[in-house]
């Protein structure tokens, strides 16, 4: 299993979300429920969609299923949503969207992410860029 990386603040879990090619996992402390989502952009380069898909499948098979858009700070469900807007899965990400918008991770909840940079995929070795979700070079196109 690939080690998680836990976001210290809400401002760089939105910005490894945003960057286009992001797996997220968000555990609750309280429950232990936990949900791994996958954050893509759309193959036309627009910085305010993106597509949120929750990993269904065992970590092995990683099979993901669509749950709707992260449209201009909003998650959206849309006619393809494989999930209705009562699902816990859908409720658990808008919880934490919500607080990350304002910069701070939500109470009781952990976010991960696996290590990988959130634009381009690759493996993160230094400590900043692990604790960000974002390699030093992205991190440069992205701001």
């Amino acid at each position: 299993m690939t080690k998680c990386h836990s976001f210290c603040n809400g401002r760089d879990a939105c910005d490894y979300m945003m960057a286009g090619n992001a797996t997220l996992t968000l555990s609750s402390v309280k429950t232990g429920a936990r949900f791994t989502y996958r954050v893509r952009a759309p193959k036309e380069n627009n910085s305010n969609i993106r597509f949120l898909s929750l990993l269904t499948g065992s970590d092995n098979e990683r099979s993901y299923s669509y749950l709707g858009l992260i449209k201009n700070g909003e998650v959206v469900l849309t006619a393809k949503s494989k999930f209705g807007a009562d699902a816990k899965p859908l409720q658990a990400f808008r919880y934490f969207y919500a607080h990350a918008r304002e910069g701070r991770i939500a109470p009781h909840l952990e976010a991960r992410h696996e290590g990988s940079c959130g634009k381009c995929g690759r493996k993160l070795t230094v400590p900043e860029s692990i604790d960000r979700g974002i390699g030093p070079e992205c991190a440069k196109r992205l701001h």
